[in-house]
């Protein structure tokens, strides 16, 4: 009776393993085909609290997709014995699944009215069965959003159809996941930017610090975007995953939550502290020191400690205490209190940073200047953000200037880079705007050959674009930073025209144009009078 199980077993691994539905790995419209079903069944519950229904059903679709596919795996090599043995899943990074927590047992019930109970319970026992997932996913979340049962199971069936793991080559569920994260922070407008960086302003700031070994560190990580994209540079540039580890920190419950779900979803491992916790307050990495740090702090934070708080904090050393009005300088020192000795940390800012004086800023400024720890600093377009329109920039600090041969590094000492990177970029939107992969390279190939690289070429200051100046220059404009000051106005291309032509021209148009304008106003003096209100 056994054997006839197992052969049974086998068999049905076999046909499972050749009637999987191909991932549509070609297929550009996928993840917006999916957006448009699930959205479409949202109603009225509000897309702060839609994403973390929609996005915790992915998740357990992709890890029982695993799951069952480790489970044939087995059966196929003659193990049927050990299919409910944890250690025979988490040998290769699967997650094991009670029964009740398998997605074919959620299908199963989809149409009953404790749908979301059983749910509710499926998330707690993978939980609780994986300790990796300890605090990860959502706590009986289904069941106090009292969500449409129809709608509940109309998107559990357009779940159904992604198969997550069929293409090896595509990472589908990754790319599912950073879609849906990047349509909730639009749809959700203010509140979608505590959780969410536009993936080109990520990119950039990979691209330009180049995280191939050590440790990444976010000190507000949001839903873990900075990591993903950290570890997709170390792949695209064939570099090992395993030479760097991820340190994060989250304040928020439920963000805190997304990002360990992102990361799961994508394999990859890190240390988010043991609770989500305020980075100012209750760090939870004190002793990090971090190779590359990245990050997106929240914009112009008030209030972020009392009068009388931290103000003799050790992160502060040598420096002003922070205003209590805005947080921007205490991120910037919580950082640079993380950097390791030959660490750099790339991260983004509003436009005030750069020239605020208010209440000490200033003075924190000037001495992160005197103690040659900015290295570049960019001057972003407006309008790449879902949730602001207010201009922001990328600050990049260093704790070491001096020749990096290992890394091709020039003595950069005393130097900083200021890019003005303002006129680039493409509208995608009617509000939004998006840095092409053509403008990232070509803002980081700027920087990497102002550092020296040869692979790069030889750097050259470009009116309008970008400056090497010198700590003499920063002085001179009073240790503001932005990079509109040092860069100048770009050069006007010469069209040959000789200036008496074009004076010429143009004040024939203008003559031209004054005479249709009094032609038009006799027209409505005349209507005017005609409806009885002459002069």
């Amino acid at each position: 009776m056994a054997k006839k199980k197992a052969a049974s077993e086998k068999a049905a691994a076999k046909k499972k393993s050749t009637t999987q539905k191909k991932a549509p790995k070609d297929d550009k419209g996928f993840e917006v085909s999916l957006w448009d079903s699930a959205n479409r069944l949202r109603g009225s519950v509000e897309s702060s609290e839609y994403k973390h229904v929609v996005l915790s059903l992915i998740f357990l679709k992709f890890v029982s997709d695993k799951f069952e596919e480790r489970k044939a795996a087995l059966i196929a090599e003659g193990k049927q014995d050990y299919t409910d043995m944890v250690e025979f899943y988490t040998m290769q990074n699967v997650f094991y699944l009670p029964e009740t927590s398998r997605w074919s047992h959620i299908q199963q019930h989809a149409k009953q009215d404790d749908i979301a109970i059983k749910i509710d319970s499926a998330l707690a026992q993978v939980e609780k069965s994986n300790a990796s997932l300890k605090g990860a996913l959502p706590d009986n979340y289904f069941s106090r959003l009292g969500l449409d049962g129809s709608k509940l199971s109309a998107l559990i069936d357009a779940i159904n159809n992604i198969d997550t793991v069929a293409d090896k080559e595509e990472d589908v569920v990754g790319r599912v996941y950073e879609y849906f994260l990047g349509k909730f922070a639009a749809s959700e407008g203010k509140l979608g930017g505590e959780f969410y960086t536009p993936k080109c302003v990520v990119n950039l700031i990979a691209e330009m610090i180049e995280p191939y070994k050590g440790k990444i560190y976010d000190p507000c990580c949001g839903s873990g975007g900075m990591f993903v994209q950290s570890l997709k540079f170390v792949k695209s540039h064939h570099g090992n995953t395993k030479d760097i580890s991820v340190y994060g920190q989250e304040f928020t419950a439920t963000t805190y939550k997304l990002a360990k779900m992102n990361l799961a979803v994508r394999g990859l491992s890190a240390n988010l502290g043991d609770v989500p916790a305020d980075s100012f307050f209750k760090d939870q990495h004190p002793d990090l020191k971090a190779d590359y740090i990245m990050a997106n702090p929240p914009f112009n934070m008030k209030d972020w400690r009392a009068a009388d708080e931290l103000t003799k904090d050790s992160r502060w050393d040598g420096y002003e205490t922070p205003p209590t009005g805005n947080a921007n300088y205490a991120w910037i020192l919580h950082m640079v209190s993380k950097l390791s000795t030959n660490g750099v940390a790339g991260f983004v800012l509003a436009n005030g940073s750069m020239s605020t004086n208010t209440t000490g800023e200033g003075a924190i400024r000037q001495k992160l200047v005197e103690n040659d720890m900015v290295d570049c600093m960019i001057a972003l377009p407006g309008q790449l953000f879902y949730t602001t329109q207010i201009p922001v920039c990328l600050w990049f600090l260093t704790k070491s200037k001096k020749v990096d041969k290992q890394r091709g590094y020039r003595n950069r000492e005393g130097e900083t880079l200021f890019i003005d990177a303002r006129q680039i970029g493409s509208m995608i939107s009617r509000t939004q705007k998006e840095l092409t992969d053509t403008d990232i390279a070509a803002v980081a190939k700027t920087y990497h050959a102002w550092r020296g690289e040869k692979k790069d070429g030889v750097y050259e200051d470009q009116a309008g674009y970008c400056k090497s100046a010198t700590l003499e220059d920063i002085r001179k404009h009073d240790f503001m930073l932005t990079p509109g000051r040092y860069v100048g106005a770009a050069a006007l291309e010469d069209d040959g025209i000789p200036f008496e032509t074009k004076m010429t021209e143009m004040s024939q148009t203008l003559y031209q144009q004054m005479d249709e304008s009094a032609k038009l106003d006799k027209v409505i003096r005349k209507n005017l009078e005609v409806l009885g209100y002459g002069k």
